[in-house]
């Protein structure tokens, strides 16, 4: 054995080991494996292509053979690393595999040999699938009135798999002479002029061919004089116009007619041609409209004898080829329509002037900033972010003007009406929530008809204002003096709106005409705040406050009161009031301490009960205090008038002494122990006897006036007593 003999069995052993681990897609020829060989029937070896085809849709038998018979092993075959499980051994070097009804046009087989401990390859094969040629169709030849050639061309039908050549025959009448035999591949042919006159017809029959079989083309009625179609024209110029909507294309053609009609399609980024309806301006001169600002185009143009020219895919003799491509690139657009403009008073000098961006479909480029104008001078500019500004104004004003400047120019001005037309608003019908629960489906009615006009000026346009209480930004819309409703969308349920309609007209702005609207009501969110104003026995006097908006989410159509006893029967009482009556009532209720809520109630519900309170009535026991304290003020005020008098004072003086205890005054003597009384009785014969208690020797009794009485001196203790009556 030489040396690259040794190679070769180490390079084929390595392949062999590579394979059983991880298997590959064999190469066509595997030649140098020594195990055994893959025969396939029916199939066909093309030399030429190399390959063993075989027709789609056929049953294939397959043979494995293998060199060596190993008992213990077994052959098995993979079409497409799928095992092919119908087969049968034939001998133990032998296995038959059958295929049916193959339809992968590109398929490989393996054939394996497997035992116990290893599985080893014995041939591989790619396999071919192809079909029958179909029927060449959509012959078409054209010419144009200087070519020495005319051109022809075809479809080829579905996909074969396999290589295809066409035969392209011209016969003369009944097919007696033959003037043309051309084989090859491409779908197209051009035949010399020469070989046909002009007013002869022929027959050309295009016949495919490939190695399943042939097929052959319907006759196509070939006539020089019907195939002649106009010279191609020529774009020599593009120039867009003012508006970047329209360009104007000039071209020329060599084939000048009367009964010519030129056409153009244009290709844009969308990849797609489009047919386009020009407008001639002038011989070799026509306009394209309906363009996009900033876009990149790519025009061509053909000219037809006939309408027929409009169809893009269309390609009859009566037109011409399209012409070679020229490209142009719109310029950007300026905006043509007026701003939707409004405003709004803060003081009586100073405006809010309200407007809307221009819509994106009409203007190219970016807005740069808004420009408001009085008198035709420039009164102030706000920036491309901003809707609103303020503005003074002088009184004599009566309008403004507002325009947005873009990168390629400005809207017209649009007039901002400042003036009342002392009419008053629309009449505004009912609205209607929309059942999402965030929309509203305002309408109006304005009198006679859109040409009505009154003292207040033609109607030019309505607009409609809506803004959210508690009080948010202010959100309008600009309608036409046709239109009578509109749906405010974006709306938030359990929010009131108050929705306004106006009536623009060339005498100015009429008066609004409101409503308060919910898009969708919901439940109150808290309950009214309740007060006891008086709390009598068996009744009860309560008043209570409004609901803040925020908090009703809804028209309140009721309140519900809850009155319960805290005695020992605990009964409890509900009363409901309408939402629209005065918030102050007097109620019958059980005597004792009460536990008061209140509930306010919507359309959508009854919502959570406010703070309670307890109440109980005031005690009886309270009068009488007051009408006691009243009477012992009032005595107390007499008597105090009373002690003014003099003679009044003495009298309360002596009468206090004579009523005071026995130590107020000095010596006091005991009645039934005075002398002077055993005299008296010493009188009616009576003998009397002193005693050690008596009273002390008469002195001589002395007459003194009043006057001199009062300057008798008694005790301390009772001068000051005489001192504090005295003070009374």
């Amino acid at each position: 054995m030489n040396l690259s003999s040794c190679i070769w069995r180490w390079i084929i052993i390595l392949l062999n080991f590579s394979l059983q681990r991880s298997p590959l897609r064999p190469v066509v020829c595997l030649s140098y494996r020594q195990l055994g060989y893959l025969t396939v029937e029916p199939v066909f070896l093309i030399d030429s292509m190399r390959k063993t085809v075989f027709l789609i849709g056929s049953n294939l038998t397959v043979t494995c053979h293998v060199h060596i018979c190993e008992k213990r092993s077994k052959i098995i075959l993979d079409l497409n690393n799928e095992a092919v499980k119908d087969w049968k051994e034939v001998n133990c070097s032998t296995a038959i595999f059958n295929l049916t009804n193959v339809r992968m046009p590109q398929s490989y087989m393996l054939c394996k040999l497997k035992n116990r401990h290893v599985t080893r390859i014995v041939s591989g094969l790619d396999l071919h699938g192809g079909l029958p040629p179909h029927k060449p169709r959509n012959v078409t030849c054209e010419t144009t009135r200087a070519s020495a050639f005319i051109d022809c061309s075809w479809k080829s039908g579905a996909k074969t798999y396999l290589s295809t050549t066409y035969n392209v025959s011209v016969y003369r009448g009944n097919r007696t002479q033959v003037h043309l035999n051309q084989t090859q591949e491409a779908e197209e042919i051009t035949i010399p002029r020469r070989i046909v006159d002009g007013n002869t017809k022929y027959q050309l029959i295009i016949t495919a061919y490939n190695h399943f079989g042939a097929s052959q083309s319907d006759p196509f009625m070939l006539c020089e004089k019907d195939i002649v179609i106009p010279d191609t024209p020529h774009i020599l110029h593009i120039e867009f116009e003012n508006s970047s909507t329209a360009a104007v294309l000039k071209w020329n053609t060599s084939d000048y007619s009367v009964t010519l009609r030129s056409y153009i399609r244009l290709l844009t980024d969308s990849g797609s041609w489009e047919a386009r309806e020009t407008t001639e301006l002038s011989e070799g001169l026509m306009r394209v409209d309906d363009l996009r600002p900033l876009t990149e185009y790519e025009f061509q143009i053909r000219t037809c004898n006939s309408t027929s020219g409009l169809t893009t895919s269309s390609k009859r003799p009566s037109c011409s080829r399209w012409s070679s491509s020229v490209m142009g690139r719109s310029p950007g657009k300026g905006p043509s329509q007026e701003l939707h403009v409004w405003r709004t008073f803060s003081s009586q000098l100073m405006v809010i002037v309200l407007w809307k961006p221009p819509h994106p479909d009409d203007y190219s480029g970016v807005v740069q900033e808004y420009k408001i104008f009085f008198d035709q001078k420039e009164a102030a500019t706000s920036p491309a972010t901003s809707s609103q500004r303020s503005v003074m104004i002088p009184a004599e004003v009566q309008a403004l003007s507002v325009s947005a400047v873009t990168s390629y120019g400005s809207t017209p001005a649009a007039d901002v009406p400042l003036t009342h037309s002392g009419v008053s608003g629309p009449v505004l019908r009912e609205l209607a929530p929309a059942a999402n629960g965030s929309a509203v489906l305002v309408s109006w009615s304005w009198p006679g008809n859109k040409h009505w006009s009154t003292s207040g000026g033609e109607l030019r346009h309505y607009v409609v204002e809506w803004i959210s209480v508690p009080v948010t930004q202010l959100q309008w819309n600009k309608l036409d003096k046709d239109q009578n409703s509109t749906s405010i969308t974006g709306l938030t349920a359990g929010v009131r709106y108050n929705i306004s309609v106006y009536a623009v007209t060339t005498g100015g702005v009429s008066a609004p005409s409101s409503s308060l609207v919910y898009s969708k009501e919901q439940r109150p969110v808290s309950g009214p705040i309740l007060l006891v104003l008086v709390h009598e026995s068996r009744r009860i006097l309560i008043q209570w406050d409004k609901l803040p908006v925020d908090q009703r989410r809804g028209f309140v159509i009721n309140y519900t009161l809850y009155v319960q006893s805290l005695d020992s029967n605990h009964t409890t009482l509900r009363v409901v009031v309408s939402g629209s009556g005065p918030r102050q009532m007097w109620l019958d209720c059980p005597d004792g301490t009460l536990a008061l809520q209140l509930t306010a109630s919507t359309s959508a519900g009854e919502g959570p009960g406010g703070s309670q309170i307890v109440s109980q009535p005031a005690a009886p026991v309270a009068g009488l205090v007051i009408v006691v304290v009243f009477i012992i003020t009032l005595f107390i005020a007499i008597t105090a008038n009373l002690m003014c008098w003099s003679c009044v004072r003495e009298r309360i003086k002596h009468r206090c002494l004579s009523w005071g205890p026995a130590w107020l005054v000095e010596n006091l003597p005991k009645p039934e122990n005075s002398n002077a009384i055993r005299l008296l009785e010493q009188d009616r014969g009576e003998r009397f006897l002193f005693s050690s208690d008596s009273d002390p020797l008469l002195s001589p009794i002395s007459l003194i006036s009043w006057e001199e009485r009062d300057d008798v001196r008694v005790s301390p203790l009772s001068e000051h007593f005489s001192n504090f009556i005295d003070e009374l």
